[in-house]
């Protein structure tokens, strides 16, 4: 049978209507025509579902992300500097003023009030421990910690020294070589920070732990031969905190000197 009616073939589907045979009349013709161009469309719709389910801002054809994930993600970023070694730190800066109150209390002289002000100082020296440890462990390391760690070390020690020498039980000499040394080796550290960094070495670490304990032992009220050993041990502190300090000063001018040397290599290779 040759008459087909022209919407019975525009109601067909582009495949029935690719197998119709090359004799077909004009009017199968036309109503292939018709058809395909009906369901043209259904192929376009498919495509912008697809990728409207593939892009979940609505954008078709993989646009810009909305407005509202940007938020999203700028949100978990900042988040981000609320991690553990973050809130140590934090928690390590917060300890000092507590920690000058402590001492102070009752004329600072009190065993009890002392024995407190110890336990705060004790309870930062292990935040101090662990707060680096978790950082780079857990890559938590953020701008916020590497800015507030070495302060919050900083101002816990120093806040101690300078009790201790305002009370009197620590010579002033003691307290300014130690925080001399300790803000020098931060500034060079900055100097030099252009030519690269300067490792902390194991004789910094042994000096730091030195420090904590020598400085614990004066928080503490001694007396006896606990007052003999804690002043030996800062002693050792003290003597500790020099050598460093000079080998960190070497290690700067060495480190100045090779950054030098590398940028004129650099400079003539290119010249030449």
């Amino acid at each position: 049978m040759t008459g087909v009616p022209a919407s019975a073939a525009g109601g067909s589907s582009p495949a029935h209507g690719a197998a119709k045979p090359k004799g077909a009349s004009k009017t199968q013709a036309g109503g292939k025509v018709q058809g395909a161009a009906k369901n043209h469309s259904t192929p376009k719709a498919q495509g912008a579902a697809l990728s409207s389910a593939a892009d979940p801002s609505g954008a078709a054809g993989g646009g810009k992300p909305a407005r509202g994930a940007k938020i999203a993600a700028a949100a978990v970023n900042q988040a981000s500097v609320w991690n553990i070694a973050n809130l140590l730190t934090m928690l390590r800066l917060l300890l000092v003023p507590g920690f000058v109150a402590l001492m102070l209390a009752d004329g600072g002289y009190d065993p009890a009030w002392r024995s407190v002000a110890w336990a705060a100082f004790a309870i930062a020296m292990i935040t101090d421990l662990f707060d680096g440890h978790l950082a780079r462990t857990y890559n938590l390391v953020t701008d916020f910690g590497k800015i507030a760690d070495p302060i919050a070390d900083k101002a816990i020690m120093g806040a101690a020294l300078i009790c201790l020498s305002a009370l009197g039980d620590l010579p002033w000499w003691v307290t300014i070589v130690i925080l001399g040394r300790e803000l020098g080796i931060t500034l060079l550290r900055f100097l030099v920070i252009r030519y690269g960094v300067i490792p902390a070495s194991r004789g910094g670490k042994l000096k730091t732990l030195t420090q904590g304990v020598a400085v614990g032992m004066y928080v503490l009220a001694l007396t006896g031969w606990l007052a003999t050993l804690r002043f030996w041990v800062m002693a050792v502190a003290v003597v500790l905190t020099v050598v460093t300090g000079l080998d960190y000063v070497r290690q700067a001018i060495v480190l100045r000197r090779q950054g030098i040397a590398e940028r004129k290599a650099a400079l003539e290779e290119t010249e030449a």
